[in-house]
């Protein structure tokens, strides 16, 4: 068993996603822990599953899975502000599009990210993401797959 772990922040992670994750989880025996303010459906059922429903406060969730999550562990988030605090501890964090956040897109992406809410905050409307498909799902799957197997990798090696 790995001391791996995949942290999910649940908020706005797509359905396909999140059953893809437990797929993922059950068959290669690994925790993950879906983290929100709110219950969010769980399908299909697997004992490797866990819900983790923080309080209403803003960023509960997120400071839940810093607070948690270590090294040897994957986070799957959409939130920037979120995956720049995990980039910062050395984590393993990509979206829900596969996109693997690093010291070097991260800072790209939260300076677009501020500059798209300041757009908004202007009544403007600032880059939108795409539709979500079976593309997408599939550049998910791609990604999150390669990100565990180097964890499990490395997990083993250090037993």
């Amino acid at each position: 068993m790995a001391n791996l772990t995949v942290w999910v922040d649940a908020d706005s992670c797509p359905v396909g996603v999140r059953a893809m994750i437990i797929r993922f989880a059950h068959r290669l025996q690994i925790p993950a822990v879906f983290a929100a303010n709110r219950p969010v459906p769980l399908e299909p059922p697997s004992p490797f599953i866990r819900m983790q429903i923080s309080d209403a406060t803003p960023d509960a969730a997120d400071n839940y899975i810093v607070e948690h999550c270590g090294e040897d562990d994957v986070v799957v988030t959409r939130d920037i502000p979120l995956a720049s605090r995990l980039v910062e501890k050395g984590i393993t964090v990509l979206n829900d599009r596969g996109v693997v956040y690093t010291d070097e897109n991260i800072r790209e992406r939260l300076s677009l990210r501020n500059f798209n809410l300041e757009l908004y905050e202007n009544g403007l409307k600032g880059d939108q993401t795409g539709s979500f498909g079976k593309k997408e799902l599939n550049l998910f799957a791609n990604s999150f797959d390669r990100e565990l197997q180097k964890k499990l990798k490395r997990t083993a090696n250090k037993v």
